[in-house]
């Protein structure tokens, strides 16, 4: 005689699916509840106190100076970044280059840029009118073409621009030194061996696969470099945003409510630049993991889906007979 069936398992002898139960974790959802009550009690405390002047902020959220002021900040950040890269790959190139020369220059460039603090040197090229009062551009010692006088000249704005993107280009030029070390040589020297340039083989091998490296590390240089447009008041330039109000808050003595008014614009821009960054980093990071995404998963079953159309419907589908033969 056989034993009856338990009731592990089914009429066809399969075995039960196993309920998997979720493990609890209340120590999670205690921490939880403990967040938002403090950030609930830290918003109605932000919303009835009074020194945070929420009237004042919201007149001058959008106020005409401080939207001018958002536009010099994204200005100074575009064109410091611009020259910041620029100078930053050439760096880069000199560090990796075997000119001893050109490498003992860019260390330098490196060392003095990196191991001063930014507001000092934006100070100094304030001060840059009053250190060297006169360029004079042609041949030293034989003809002069043109001389520019320094001091009369109003140029707080470009001053700024060189000062930032000055600093920036050391810090982009190890960033670009890593990503394009973080290539493997024989990638190198298969592109040479394909009869490749070197400048083919940097614009074709070596910079698309650093550049999985490059782009995160310049992505929050571009964000920290919009945060330090704050310090151009050291040149001096009060035409960014915080310069902008700095000066409303020295006239109505209203100093929070229009640092909130900043934070919320650099919080915005920056925001926006985050979510670009993000895409930007995916463009590149293409092929880096074997995980398919959603559209390469569509079209592998649009594909699998278009094959199982072809195949015969019978054993006889697609034969022909001998005398259709003939």
């Amino acid at each position: 005689m056989t034993s009856p069936q338990t009731d592990t398992t089914t009429t066809a002898g399969e075995p039960e699916p196993i309920k998997a139960v979720p493990l609890r974790r209340p120590g999670q959802w205690i921490a939880a509840v403990i967040i938002l009550v403090l950030a609930g009690l830290f918003v109605y405390g932000a919303a009835t106190n009074k020194a945070y002047a929420w009237g004042t902020y919201a007149d001058y959220l959008f106020d005409q100076r401080v939207l001018s002021g958002v536009g010099y900040t994204l200005a100074l950040t575009v064109l410091a970044m611009t020259i910041a890269i620029v100078l930053g790959v050439a760096l880069a190139i000199m560090r990796l280059s075997p000119n001893p020369v050109l490498r003992g220059t860019a260390w330098v460039y490196l060392w003095i840029f990196r191991g001063t603090p930014v507001y000092v040197q934006l100070v100094f090229w304030g001060l840059f009118p009053a250190i060297y009062k006169q360029i004079d551009v042609g041949i030293p010692f034989v003809h002069q073409f043109a001389s520019f006088d320094i001091q009369t000249l109003n140029a707080a704005f470009l001053f700024a621009v060189i000062g930032l993107g000055l600093n920036e280009a050391a810090y982009m030029a190890e960033i670009v030194r890593a990503g394009v070390s973080s290539v493997g040589e024989g990638q190198s020297e298969a592109s040479i061996a394909l009869g490749m340039s070197w400048s083919q083989t940097m614009r074709r091998t070596v910079l698309p696969q650093a550049m999985r490296v490059i782009i995160p590390p310049t992505g929050n240089e571009l964000i920290s470099m919009l945060k330090t447009t704050s310090l151009v008041a050291a040149v001096p330039l009060t035409l960014d945003l915080y310069g902008r109000v700095r000066d409303i808050s020295g006239v109505n003595f209203e100093p929070i409510p229009l640092l909130l008014v900043a934070s919320t614009w650099y919080l915005a821009v920056t925001s926006i630049l985050m979510v670009g960054q993000y895409y930007v980093e995916r463009h590149y990071s293409r092929g880096a993991t074997r995980a398919l995404t959603a559209r390469q998963l569509k079209a592998m079953a649009d594909g699998q889906a278009a094959a199982a159309d072809d195949i015969p419907d019978g054993p006889g589908a697609g034969r022909t007979t001998g005398g259709e033969n003939a």
